[in-house]
């Protein structure tokens, strides 16, 4: 869930990243602007943003066994 979440932020920062530079949003592109596709996939991204909020509190030792 963890690698799922975090694949979802970075695609959803990617999409903003192009709105910010080239004024593009590629999930209104390829889904339409406004329909519920579209707002389904920027609801699981949020989701998942929330998700990866959990990360910064979670003790995390690499250790051998983890590997």
């Amino acid at each position: 869930m963890d690698r799922v979440s975090l694949i979802l932020v970075i695609l959803g920062s990617l999409n903003w990243a192009c709105v910010g530079l080239f004024n593009f949003n590629f999930v209104d592109y390829t889904f339409g602007a406004g329909s519920a596709l579209s707002r389904v996939i920027y609801t699981v991204v949020g989701i998942a943003g929330i998700w990866c909020i959990s990360l910064l509190f979670r003790d995390r030792h690499n250790t051998v066994e983890d590997m």
